[in-house]
């Protein structure tokens, strides 16, 4: 009797090969149910990568809107540093520009995870052209809402604004990577 858990693990493997000859079986004896399982799975991966779509363009959304905050936030500290070096503040001055360097930091970081959210989204619209190429329908309409940058003569004017914050957000950075170069 010994060695029961072995022969209980092959006895639960013989069981589900069992099954699954019987599945097959099944498939093979109604092309119609297969091509329906099939169907139902195609359509349950298209539906979590849709939903992983979502999820990136909202965290994109929400880095943007940080990113925003954050480099206001740079300016205006930026404003008080130079108005306590002007006013020989010293020991603020110091305080202040290492705030805006931790602030800088921060914005890095941001960045560094948007452009990374980037090409998560791409790897995902990959992904999910190939769940399209595979159903064999046409792209639906809630998909031809995220467009591609280089796409944007067609874009909504919701898609224009959120390209424009993107676009404001990229030159205000870029500017304060020039001022602290400076």
């Amino acid at each position: 009797m010994s060695g029961t858990g072995a022969e209980g693990s092959s006895w639960f493997e013989q069981l589900e090969a069992k099954l699954e000859q019987q599945l097959e079986a099944f498939l093979r004896a109604n092309p119609a149910q297969d091509a329906l399982l099939r169907d139902q799975a195609q359509q349950e991966q298209r539906q979590r990568l849709l939903r992983q779509r979502l999820d990136l363009q909202q965290q994109a959304e929400t880095l943007r809107a940080e990113l925003l905050a954050l480099a206001g936030n740079i300016q205006q500290w930026q404003g008080r540093l130079g108005r306590a070096r002007q006013a020989g503040a010293t020991d603020l001055a110091e305080r202040a520009e290492a705030h805006c360097r931790d602030l800088m930091e921060q914005g890095r970081r941001r960045w560094q995870r948007l452009e990374d959210l980037g090409r998560e989204f791409s790897e995902l619209e990959l992904a999910l052209q190939d769940a399209q190429v595979a159903t064999g329908s046409a792209r639906p309409q809630a998909e031809r809402r995220a467009v591609p940058p280089n796409e944007a003569s067609n874009a909504s004017p919701d898609d224009l604004d959120r390209s424009w914050a993107r676009f404001e957000a990229e030159q205000e950075l870029e500017e304060l990577r020039r001022r602290q170069r400076s």
